[in-house]
């Protein structure tokens, strides 16, 4: 039964393009969407009949409002912020929303290859990519070091290296290089990613084989490894496009309540990976599918061509990215479809098979929430504190929605006060920062804040938001014997014990994480503040002896009581030397 105030909202609704968000009784954004037709969109979850989280989405909503745009583009793109402003329950978000590294080629001086996440500095790089993960990219990276004699070092030496001695570098750290070589190393590192690599391989053939005569066999084992690292890339690149044009394939499969999309990525014709996203099923496929495309763009360039064997998702894309997009009925391109359409199936075969925890987190919390009481804490912040021995301070804070870490809401905090080893001060410290910032700039609160400890952690924490004058619902981690989470505690110390493993896991993995972020800045910091400090100037003092030094000392003021003797076991003389005149005379 559709309530007076939605039926009286549907009738206001206008035939326009814009967004859409569904509210619930307490306020709460609880889903966003888009639309090319508001009236025709928004109207259809209440008239036609719904089922499963669809249903459960349409039951919650109490009003809802929209926002008129100019056009389909437009709508996207607000769309969007407004899912990662409120970070609606019912809304599904690809989960890797990093930008795909890309493979750049210096243009200017020694040549040398590096991973960026971007593509923008083209006056000093060539790029190749976007490459759909991290590993592709620096396997590649890693084949090419070996076959072409380009700079390896990032801080250039004063001496060859092994690099030299192994014939793949040419030592531009004592050598002047013509720029024609380099200019002929560069065309063939391009050729070599276009896919062109016979001329490498039957060099590479030639000195495994003199290798061998030489009786050299763990030479000759080491250039095998990398001809079938070029075999294991050219079966990956088996079908090449002729046209060289850029391309990404996209296909999807669905069942039983989750919806699998693979996209094959092709660049100047090359195959460069593939990548799949398995979601819950909401909305209609065809509808969804467009969805999940068109966030796959908002954080990576489109290509000339997309191809997907489907016109109704088609109709949906018209006019929202900036490229062709085309199905296809024959040929190679009919093949790729089918390809990508096996690895969603795929996918979606080894998510039922491995997901347990990810099918649901909004059931975990529910029955979190009704575990301690409060309504159910889709949005959880924790922290925590670093320091060793009162040396480098920090704080950190970690954020989930939904279940999910959300790394956009991530904060560090540099600690202020001066009893550093106070832990319960940093709580409040931070928490005090955090909230008071927040409250200012008006922007949402978390449902349930948790903290490492006791109740005097958690006293800390509820001290620190009456003087920010929020209120949030606060509880602590309790671990039993084997250091294990196994409850919660409020501020009065009563206990809720987590019975559920499922809810055990999620806690544990939220845990894990804030502790894992606080320690990585704690670690950033300190080696910052040993480098920029102490360590500059210090003839001799290369970057392996300051990795040295970082685990010797993890503690600045040990580094600074440090004898020369003891320095000697770590470092040559006169670098021990140099760097213990510069701690006690500054010299």
């Amino acid at each position: 039964m559709i309530s007076e105030r939605i039926n009286n909202l549907i009738q206001n609704l206008k035939h326009l393009p814009g967004v859409y968000l569904m509210h619930d009784e307490n306020d709460t954004i609880i889903y966003v969407g888009k639309a090319k037709d508001l009236y025709k969109r928004v109207s259809q979850y209440f008239y036609r009949p719904q089922v499963g989280k669809v249903a459960k989405m349409v039951m919650n909503v109490a009003y809802f409002e929209t926002i008129i745009t100019a056009n389909e583009k437009e709508a996207l793109v607000l769309e969007m912020n407004l899912i990662q402003t409120h970070y609606p329950k019912y809304n599904i978000l690809l989960k890797d929303g990093s930008h795909y590294p890309y493979i750049a080629l210096s243009k200017k001086g020694d040549p040398y290859l590096v991973i960026k996440r971007n593509n923008k500095d083209k006056k000093n790089y060539d790029y190749f990519g976007p490459y759909p993960n991290s590993t592709a990219a620096y396997s590649l990276i890693s084949l090419l070091n070996k076959i072409f004699p380009i700079r390896k070092c990032t801080n250039m030496a004063h001496q060859t290296c092994l690099y030299y001695h192994l014939g793949t570098c040419l030592a531009p750290c004592v050598n002047k290089i013509d720029e024609s070589i380099y200019s002929s190393i560069r065309e063939d590192i391009k050729s070599f990613i276009s896919g062109n690599n016979q001329k490498q391989k039957n060099e590479i053939k030639e000195k495994m084989l003199k290798a061998s005569e030489n009786l050299e066999f763990e030479m000759a084992n080491e250039y095998k490894k990398v001809l079938e690292a070029i075999d294991h890339i050219n079966i990956q690149q088996n079908v090449e496009m002729k046209d060289k044009v850029d391309r990404d394939i996209f296909a999807f499969a669905y069942r039983d309540g989750y919806l699998a999309l693979a996209v094959l990525l092709y660049r100047k014709g090359i195959l460069l990976g593939k990548q799949v996203f398995t979601v819950e099923e909401f909305d209609e496929h065809e509808i969804q599918v467009a969805d999940l495309i068109s966030q796959f763009y908002q954080k990576q360039p489109t290509p000339q061509e997309i191809i997907i064997n489907n016109e109704t998702v088609i109709s949906y894309l018209d006019g929202l990215l900036d490229c062709s997009i085309s199905s296809v009925s024959k040929g190679k391109l009919l093949e790729l479809v089918i390809s990508a359409k096996e690895n969603a199936s795929n996918a979606l075969d080894e998510y039922f098979l491995s997901a347990k925890l990810d099918s649901n987190k909004l059931e975990l919390l529910e029955e979190l929430g009704n575990i301690i009481h409060i309504p159910t804490p889709l949005h959880i912040e924790l922290f925590d504190n670093s320091h060793i021995q009162g040396s480098s301070p920090v704080g950190a804070m970690v954020a989930f929605i939904n279940g999910e870490p959300a790394k956009k809401l991530y904060r560090k905090f540099k600690i202020e006060h001066e009893e550093a080893r106070d832990d319960l001060k940093s709580m409040e410290e931070i928490v005090y920062r955090h909230y008071a910032r927040l409250k200012k700039e008006e922007k949402k609160l978390p449902d349930l804040i948790l903290v490492d400890g006791g109740d005097r952690q958690i006293r800390s924490a509820l001290t620190a938001l009456d003087k920010a004058e929020v209120t949030i619902s606060v509880y602590g981690l309790v671990k039993n014997d084997k250091h294990q989470t196994n409850g919660l505690i409020d501020k009065e110390g009563n206990l809720y014990p987590i019975e559920n493993k499922s809810i055990f896991f999620l806690l544990t993995r939220m845990q894990d994480e804030v502790h894992r972020f606080a320690i990585s800045f704690h670690q950033e910091k300190r080696k910052k503040a040993m480098t920029s400090s102490l360590f500059d100037d210090v003839k001799g003092l290369g970057e392996k002896s300051k990795e040295k030094l970082y685990r010797a000392y993890q503690d600045i003021n040990l580094l600074k009581n440090a004898s020369l003797e003891e320095l000697e076991q770590i470092l040559p003389k006169a670098t021990a030397l140099a760097l213990y005149n510069k701690i006690h005379f500054n010299l």
